[in-house]
């Protein structure tokens, strides 16, 4: 089904904040991104390609793989601001006779992640499945120690010695005019502590990118000329039947200054690498919309609850109860859908649904509040996702009437050939005029919570609606996944204040994440006493979503407070086999 998911968005995956540490990095970040712009001198060069092995044999269904560079030489910037050199090395692994596909999954977050590529005879029915040996991987980011890096000064003495996390789908194009002109794998590998299932592939005919690209993680290389050698571990050679090719490329690191217009440089550099970042997936940023202005530039947001947990069953004192889906905001009642010539109201029986998942919290921290918040407090700040496990996609359309304030929201429905077959009342949706937002949420999608030990006091998140975009790839092995999604770039999916009609998704197999350090979203842990608690993430709190499954819709993560007013601390345990605080 994609017709029904058109959207004016133009770039894959973005955050949906601001990194504790910087507002401006992204959570979840794309390898090699910006080494895209090698791409049209791979097509030029790859056929005379330095290499030690010749390859062998093609064997029918086996992709044949190999380490190219697209140049004998590569200039690489060290800006003042930045302290490091990215290694943008221009070296690529070559796919060619069938195509490199694996499929990542793991079975709950107490197993491994098991790896089987998926080998083809050219027919897309028929598939052998090879199981890669255990410890190759140690997330989803990708086959982790795939290259060797060495990097030598002009003395011919190492300076640098490195093993790199290979991500396949970091594909840069075409090797030859023949080759599939569009890659069907997904565009990056999940950086999401909780994803559950990746897809991994390189078309037959393209390359992939073998430069591992982070912002926060430069190679302190200073200005001079350097040499530097890959190569593919002989664990993989083995494996894959490569052979050892091993690149040397000729590295001269510059030193530059902002003058001369380098600060714009940089500064369109990261832009690229960020905003296009899942262009090329992290909260609504990135890590325009949710987060790429600066988080302290929100609007301060009132607390709806006092600091102090508060008993679950006697909130209606505080005006709490049946319709609040969060601390501040209780959602106006439904009204009945009307007619429209588009289709038809309520939802067939055995239509199928989409089913929404809470993922446990992470990136958890304490601070002492952002712009807007109350001086001298102490908060409890985290990232939060709720996914789409199918069979089909969230899809939600927001209509607004001539000069009203709020959209009336409903949830649209379509069989298995993704024509539309019905849709149904499910909220509505509210212009944010906050800098950073300045676009719609609808206000029936998720709620935080933070439960006492017993579970039965809480305190909520000030945090009260949402724009719904695919930032995260949770499970891209689940029915009917989308491994592209379309409205992945905020600044474009959540329509404009003049809008009159907004189309907000989330589509099969990808979550959306929302992290709580904007002002009057984290929890207030001033008046906590020390102890256990529990961060609760609630996907459709008030079930007004029609989806398969409604059981699975919390999650709970376990965290310990300590320390002083002032100067609160907090530990959190693992998850299963997940060490994500």
């Amino acid at each position: 089904m994609t017709s029904q998911l058109t959207s004016t968005s133009t770039s894959q995956f973005t955050s949906r904040s601001a990194d504790p540490a910087d507002s401006r990095r992204t959570r979840l970040k794309r390898p090699g991104l910006v080494a895209l712009a090698s791409l049209t001198v791979v097509a030029a060069v790859a056929g005379a390609a330095p290499g030690a092995g010749a390859a062998p044999a093609a064997t029918p269904g086996k992709p044949q793989l190999k380490l190219i560079a697209a140049s004998n030489s590569v200039t690489l910037d060290r800006w003042e601001e930045s302290g490091g050199v990215y290694l943008q090395l221009g070296t690529y692994l070559s796919v060619d006779n069938a195509p490199l596909e694996f499929q990542a999954k793991r079975k709950s977050y107490n197993d491994p992640i098991v790896v089987r590529q998926i080998l083809r005879d050219g027919k897309k029915t028929k598939t052998k499945t090879k199981t890669l040996p255990a410890g190759l991987v140690n997330d989803f980011s990708g086959l982790s120690g795939f290259l060797e890096i060495s990097i030598k000064n002009g003395a011919g003495e190492e300076v640098l010695k490195h093993e790199g996390t290979f991500c396949p789908n970091n594909a840069s194009g075409r090797i030859r005019p023949d080759a599939p002109a569009t890659s069907h794998y997904p565009q990056s590998c999940s950086t999401n502590p909780w994803t559950l299932g990746s897809v991994w592939g390189v078309e037959k005919g393209w390359a992939s990118n073998t430069s591992q690209f982070d912002y926060e993680e430069g190679v302190d290389l200073p200005a001079g000329e350097y040499t530097a050698q890959v190569g593919v571990a002989k664990k993989y050679r083995d494996l894959f039947g490569m052979p050892d090719d091993r690149p040397t490329i000729k590295v001269t690191v510059r030193q530059r200054t902002e003058e001369g217009g380098g600060a714009e440089g940089l500064s369109a550099a990261k832009s690229s690498a960020h905003h296009g970042g899942h262009a090329a997936h992290s909260g609504h940023s990135g890590q325009g919309d949710h987060h790429y202005g600066p988080r302290g530039a929100d609007a301060p947001v009132p607390p709806a609850l006092p600091q102090a947990l508060v008993d679950r069953g006697t909130a209606n004192h505080l005006g709490d109860g049946p319709g609040h889906t969060d601390g501040s905001r209780i959602a106006p009642a439904l009204k009945p859908a009307a007619k429209r010539p588009s289709g038809k109201a309520g939802a067939p029986a055995n239509v199928p649904k989409p089913d929404l998942r809470s993922l446990p919290a992470w990136g958890i921290a304490i601070t002492d509040g952002e712009d807007g918040d109350v001086p001298g407090k102490d908060y409890l700040a985290f990232s939060a996702n709720v996914w789409n496990a199918g069979p089909a996609p969230l899809v939600v359309d927001g209509f607004r009437k001539p000069g009203a304030d709020l959209m009336d929201a409903y949830q649209y429905f379509y069989d298995a050939d993704g024509k539309q077959v019905g849709y149904a009342p499910t909220g509505t949706m509210e212009w944010d005029p906050r800098i950073g937002h300045e676009h719609w949420h609808f206000t029936d999608f998720a709620s935080y919570r933070l439960l006492s030990e017993d579970q039965t006091k809480e305190v909520r998140s000030g945090k009260e609606a949402f724009c719904l975009a695919n930032t995260d790839a949770i499970d891209y092995t689940v029915k009917n996944a989308n491994w592209h999604p379309e409205n992945t770039d905020l600044s474009t999916a959540c329509g404009s204040q003049d809008a009159i009609s907004v189309r907000e998704v989330l589509d099969v197999g990808s979550g959306d994440t929302y992290t709580q350090y904007r002002p009057g979203q984290s929890f207030d842990i001033t008046d906590l006493p020390n102890g256990t608690y529990y961060i609760q993430v609630i996907a459709n709190p008030e079930n007004r979503l029609q989806e398969t499954d409604h059981k699975n819709n919390i999650a709970l993560r376990k965290v310990v407070l300590g320390g002083a007013p002032g100067a609160r601390t907090v530990q959190v345990p693992p998850h299963g086999l997940i060490d994500a605080p």
